[in-house]
């Protein structure tokens, strides 16, 4: 299963994204994260900052371009066995990678590696790759999400989060995705989780759960230390069980 967190810069879609790959690994699956931002900063959220920092990127020469779309050319074994960092429980991280130099272009490449990446993990029942996306609308005009089953687009209670969702949802909609669903995130009090569940039924968009704001993740992100291992922070258990709760309302037959 494939399932790809987009929205908002800021609004929280790495921490979700590691916290949720943690508690997934935690509970026996084979979980593959992959870092598909030009700004990667997944490996410090899953606690893999050191070891990243001396991975290889996913090169373009993974990928051969075809009629049907980029295809992989090496056996995604051998790419995880290559190119994955190992982190705490059991999690294997993938890198698109970044621009190494100013003016060089486009990263056309490292979106077609991931999308055919994407392809040959989804074909595997066994595995749960959880993609940290991008702020922008990239991976959507790309079509580098095309091949995930659901799209968790992450939700702040303010107006350009909610509009950055609505125009994500549109594209999504022209993809073959499984399912689009939001999570709210940052919730301070009921009225910002029913600003959101307004949103979702005006624009028939199902709100999958929802996460409460805690200086926790902030504090967490300050040490460069993952949430779920700094529970000693006030908050921050409340934030991983709701995420823990995320997971088993969205994908059932993953945590099942």
């Amino acid at each position: 299963m494939i399932v790809a967190v987009a929205g908002k810069g800021g609004a929280g879609k790495t921490t979700i994204s590691a916290t949720l790959t943690r508690l997934l690994a935690r509970a026996g699956r084979r979980v593959v994260a992959i870092d598909a931002d030009s700004n990667p900063n997944l490996a410090a959220a899953l606690g893999v900052r050191e070891q990243a920092a001396t991975a290889d990127w996913l090169p373009e020469t993974l990928v051969s371009r075809k009629l049907t779309g980029p295809a992989l050319v090496v056996p995604v074994d051998k790419i995880l066995e290559r190119y994955a960092v190992a982190g705490p429980d059991g999690v294997r991280l993938l890198l698109m990678g970044m621009p190494e130099h100013a003016e060089q272009g486009c990263l056309c490449g490292g979106h077609a590696t991931v999308s055919a990446l994407l392809s040959d993990l989804g074909a595997d029942p066994e595995v749960v790759a959880v993609v940290d996306m991008e702020a922008s609308p990239e991976h959507l005009s790309r079509g580098t999400a095309r091949h995930a089953d659901l799209l968790l687009l992450v939700a702040e209670p303010y107006f350009r989060s909610l509009e950055s969702v609505r125009r994500q949802a549109v594209l999504a909609a022209e993809l073959p995705i499984g399912r689009v669903e939001v999570v709210a995130n940052k919730i301070r009090r009921p009225e910002d989780a029913e600003a959101i569940a307004d949103f979702c039924d005006r624009h028939g968009l199902r709100m999958v759960g929802e996460v409460p704001w805690s200086d926790a993740v902030t504090v967490a992100d300050g040490r460069a230390t993952p949430l779920v291992d700094s529970t000693d922070l006030d908050g921050a258990a409340a934030v991983i069980e709701a995420v823990g709760r995320l997971s088993a309302r969205m994908t059932p037959a993953v945590t099942a």
